[in-house]
Protein backbone atom coordinates (compact mmCIF):
# COMPACT_ATOMS: atom_id res chain seq x y z
CA UNK A 1 0.00 0.00 0.00
CA UNK A 2 3.01 2.31 -0.48
CA UNK A 3 1.66 3.29 -3.92
CA UNK A 4 -0.83 5.83 -2.63
CA UNK A 5 -1.89 8.58 -4.96
CA UNK A 6 -0.98 12.13 -4.05
CA UNK A 7 -3.91 14.36 -3.29
CA UNK A 8 -4.61 17.17 -5.67
CA UNK A 9 -4.07 19.84 -3.01
CA UNK A 10 -0.65 18.34 -2.13
CA UNK A 11 0.30 18.15 -5.82
CA UNK A 12 -0.81 21.77 -6.33
CA UNK A 13 1.19 22.90 -3.29
CA UNK A 14 4.36 21.13 -4.50
CA UNK A 15 3.93 22.52 -7.99
CA UNK A 16 3.59 26.08 -6.68
CA UNK A 17 6.72 25.61 -4.53
CA UNK A 18 8.70 24.38 -7.55
CA UNK A 19 7.52 27.35 -9.60
CA UNK A 20 8.56 29.78 -6.83
CA UNK A 21 12.03 28.20 -6.60
CA UNK A 22 12.42 28.32 -10.40
CA UNK A 23 11.37 31.99 -10.47
CA UNK A 24 13.93 32.95 -7.82
CA UNK A 25 16.65 31.03 -9.69
CA UNK A 26 15.77 32.81 -12.95
CA UNK A 27 15.97 36.19 -11.21
CA UNK A 28 19.35 35.24 -9.72
CA UNK A 29 20.64 34.16 -13.14
CA UNK A 30 19.58 37.49 -14.65
CA UNK A 31 21.37 39.40 -11.89
CA UNK A 32 24.50 37.25 -12.36
CA UNK A 33 24.43 37.82 -16.13
CA UNK A 34 24.20 41.60 -15.68
CA UNK A 35 27.07 41.54 -13.17
CA UNK A 36 29.23 39.40 -15.47
CA UNK A 37 28.53 41.76 -18.39
CA UNK A 38 29.52 44.80 -16.33
CA UNK A 39 32.71 43.07 -15.13
CA UNK A 40 33.63 42.13 -18.70
CA UNK A 41 32.99 45.64 -20.00
CA UNK A 42 35.02 47.19 -17.16
CA UNK A 43 37.88 44.79 -17.90
CA UNK A 44 37.84 45.17 -21.69
CA UNK A 45 36.80 48.83 -21.96
CA UNK A 46 38.39 50.95 -19.25
CA UNK A 47 37.01 54.40 -18.57
CA UNK A 48 37.96 56.88 -21.26
CA UNK A 49 40.16 59.72 -20.16
CA UNK A 50 40.40 62.37 -22.82
CA UNK A 51 43.84 63.93 -23.05
CA UNK A 52 44.18 67.67 -22.95
CA UNK A 53 47.01 68.06 -25.45
CA UNK A 54 47.07 67.42 -29.21
CA UNK A 55 50.02 65.04 -28.98
CA UNK A 56 48.32 62.95 -26.32
CA UNK A 57 45.14 62.87 -28.41
CA UNK A 58 47.08 61.65 -31.47
CA UNK A 59 48.71 58.95 -29.32
CA UNK A 60 45.28 57.83 -28.08
CA UNK A 61 43.96 57.68 -31.67
CA UNK A 62 46.94 55.55 -32.74
CA UNK A 63 46.27 53.15 -29.84
CA UNK A 64 42.59 52.89 -30.81
CA UNK A 65 43.51 52.22 -34.45
CA UNK A 66 45.94 49.52 -33.32
CA UNK A 67 43.20 47.87 -31.27
CA UNK A 68 40.78 48.08 -34.22
CA UNK A 69 43.36 46.42 -36.50
CA UNK A 70 43.90 43.66 -33.93
CA UNK A 71 40.14 43.03 -33.66
CA UNK A 72 39.80 42.96 -37.46
CA UNK A 73 42.60 40.39 -37.69
CA UNK A 74 40.89 38.23 -35.06
CA UNK A 75 37.58 38.54 -36.89
CA UNK A 76 39.21 37.60 -40.20
CA UNK A 77 40.94 34.59 -38.60
CA UNK A 78 37.67 33.44 -37.01
CA UNK A 79 35.82 33.89 -40.30
CA UNK A 80 38.45 31.89 -42.21
CA UNK A 81 38.28 29.11 -39.61
CA UNK A 82 34.51 28.96 -39.98
CA UNK A 83 34.65 28.81 -43.78
CA UNK A 84 37.37 26.16 -43.65
CA UNK A 85 35.28 24.13 -41.20
CA UNK A 86 32.19 24.43 -43.41
CA UNK A 87 34.23 23.30 -46.44
CA UNK A 88 35.59 20.33 -44.48
CA UNK A 89 32.07 19.38 -43.43
CA UNK A 90 30.85 19.50 -47.04
CA UNK A 91 33.81 17.34 -48.16
CA UNK A 92 33.11 14.80 -45.43
CA UNK A 93 29.42 14.70 -46.33
CA UNK A 94 30.36 14.07 -49.95
CA UNK A 95 32.73 11.25 -48.94
CA UNK A 96 30.02 9.67 -46.78
CA UNK A 97 27.53 9.73 -49.65
CA UNK A 98 30.17 8.20 -51.93
CA UNK A 99 30.78 5.41 -49.43
CA UNK A 100 27.08 4.71 -49.05
CA UNK A 101 26.54 4.77 -52.76
CA UNK A 102 24.59 7.21 -54.81
CA UNK A 103 20.91 7.39 -54.08
CA UNK A 104 18.54 7.90 -56.95
CA UNK A 105 16.58 11.08 -56.49
CA UNK A 106 12.84 10.82 -56.25
CA UNK A 107 11.44 11.52 -59.68
CA UNK A 108 8.51 13.82 -60.12
CA UNK A 109 5.59 12.83 -62.28
CA UNK A 110 5.48 14.97 -65.37
CA UNK A 111 2.51 15.08 -67.70
CA UNK A 112 3.89 15.50 -71.15
CA UNK A 113 2.54 14.65 -74.54
CA UNK A 114 4.47 12.47 -76.97
CA UNK A 115 5.19 15.51 -79.16
CA UNK A 116 6.63 17.39 -76.20
CA UNK A 117 8.78 14.38 -75.24
CA UNK A 118 10.17 14.07 -78.74
CA UNK A 119 10.83 17.79 -78.91
CA UNK A 120 12.66 17.62 -75.56
CA UNK A 121 14.72 14.64 -76.69
CA UNK A 122 15.47 15.70 -80.26
CA UNK A 123 15.57 19.42 -79.75
CA UNK A 124 13.63 22.17 -81.42
CA UNK A 125 15.30 21.56 -84.83
CA UNK A 126 13.33 18.40 -85.55
CA UNK A 127 9.65 18.89 -86.16
CA UNK A 128 8.13 15.51 -85.44
CA UNK A 129 4.50 15.07 -84.69
CA UNK A 130 3.37 11.80 -83.36
CA UNK A 131 -0.27 11.17 -82.84
CA UNK A 132 -0.35 7.90 -81.00
CA UNK A 133 -4.11 7.68 -81.01
CA UNK A 134 -4.30 7.64 -84.80
CA UNK A 135 -2.12 4.51 -84.94
CA UNK A 136 -4.42 2.52 -82.70
CA UNK A 137 -6.67 -0.14 -84.16
CA UNK A 138 -10.38 0.25 -83.92
CA UNK A 139 -11.87 -2.64 -81.99
CA UNK A 140 -15.56 -3.30 -81.95
CA UNK A 141 -16.94 -4.84 -78.85
CA UNK A 142 -19.23 -7.76 -79.39
CA UNK A 143 -22.16 -7.89 -77.12
CA UNK A 144 -22.61 -11.43 -75.92
CA UNK A 145 -26.09 -12.72 -75.68
CA UNK A 146 -27.27 -14.04 -72.42
CA UNK A 147 -27.09 -17.80 -71.98
CA UNK A 148 -30.78 -17.86 -71.17
CA UNK A 149 -31.61 -18.52 -74.84
CA UNK A 150 -32.25 -21.77 -76.59
CA UNK A 151 -29.74 -24.56 -75.87
CA UNK A 152 -29.74 -25.60 -79.48
CA UNK A 153 -28.27 -22.28 -80.48
CA UNK A 154 -25.26 -22.95 -78.21
CA UNK A 155 -24.76 -26.35 -79.86
CA UNK A 156 -24.80 -24.70 -83.31
CA UNK A 157 -22.20 -22.16 -82.23
CA UNK A 158 -19.95 -24.91 -80.91
CA UNK A 159 -20.22 -26.83 -84.19
CA UNK A 160 -19.09 -23.73 -86.10
CA UNK A 161 -16.07 -23.37 -83.84
CA UNK A 162 -15.23 -27.06 -84.23
CA UNK A 163 -15.34 -26.71 -88.01
CA UNK A 164 -12.96 -23.74 -87.80
CA UNK A 165 -10.39 -25.78 -85.89
CA UNK A 166 -10.80 -28.82 -88.10
CA UNK A 167 -10.33 -26.67 -91.19
CA UNK A 168 -7.13 -25.16 -89.75
CA UNK A 169 -5.61 -28.60 -89.03
CA UNK A 170 -6.30 -30.03 -92.48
Amino acid sequence: MSDKKMTSSRRHHLKSLMLQIAATRLEQEEVDAVAAKEAYLNEQCPALSLPSGVEELQKLIKEIHGKIDKVDEERYDANSKVTKGAKDIEDLKFKVTEMKGMKKPALKKVRMSADQMLQALLGSKHKVTMDLRSNLKQVKKEVKQEATGDWRQNVEDKKDKKKMFEGAEA
